[in-house]
């Protein structure tokens, strides 16, 4: 697939849920790393993020008298586990969690994602979606998955992994949902090939302001330094 224009892919799409998009920036400098969420419950709405130790982030409650189930909304999206490599870790649920916890132990991404499965909240089955992005030696990589059910059925799994090495100007997203509908649809087929430009500013900017107004929740971007590995983080709260 021929890499699309991000920002247009999301403004077409007025709920694509929750989405990560991982990849260089075009002057090859950068590895940029964001996730955004979406809402259309009062639950899913009632959240910001907020970055916590060790450059991870969590979620939590804007107005804790609203939270209804803190089980699904309520997690570390990112964490940063640093060995030989630095692995950013970016995930749409506690499964962020398990993947630390396997690569801790010298274990893999696919390991961790093979003992979990998509999130059970039928009728949806809403995917779980996962990216890991491995910094080493002034280059990177990264990787993708979906857990999702075959065909709406809560008793079969898929599980989907996708690696890339990382090439100036391109990117992935993947998100939970195809489109908006009664019951949410989810994501079909490999990650959306999309084109990575601009400074971490204008990057964010542009992504928040692409996602549909009503539904936007919170917006998380990484740039890091491939040289120095150094990282810069901006977020976005609608609730504020």
């Amino acid at each position: 697939m021929k890499a699309t224009d991000l920002y247009g892919r999301l403004k077409e799409n007025s709920y694509p849920g929750r989405g990560i998009v991982i990849g260089k920036t075009e002057d090859g400098e950068h590895a940029a790393i964001a996730y955004f969420i979406m809402g259309r419950s009062v639950n899913s709405r009632n959240r910001v993020f907020e970055v916590s130790s060790a450059e991870s982030l969590r979620t939590k409650a804007f107005d804790p008298a609203l939270l209804s189930d803190p089980s699904l909304v309520i997690y570390f999206p990112v964490r940063v586990l640093k060995k030989d490599t630095v692995d950013v870790i970016v995930t749409n649920g506690d499964q962020t969690d398990t993947i630390y916890e396997f690569l801790s132990a010298g274990k893999t991404f696919e390991e961790a994602l093979r003992t979990r499965t998509f999130e059970p909240d039928p009728p949806l089955f809403t995917p779980r979606i996962s990216g890991l992005a491995s910094l080493r030696e002034g280059d990177f990589s990264y990787k993708l998955s979906i857990l999702k059910s075959t065909d709406g059925d809560e008793d079969y799994a898929q599980r989907q992994f996708f690696e890339y090495d990382a090439k100036p100007g391109l990117g992935h997203l993947i998100h939970t949902y195809r489109c908006n509908g009664d019951p949410v649809p989810s994501f079909e087929g490999e990650p959306v090939p999309v084109t990575i430009s601009g400074g971490i500013d204008e990057f964010t900017s542009r992504l928040w302001e692409s996602l549909n107004e009503d539904n936007k929740v919170s917006l998380f971007v990484r740039y890091i330094d491939l040289k120095t590995g150094k990282a810069d983080t901006r977020i976005v709260n609608k609730n504020q």
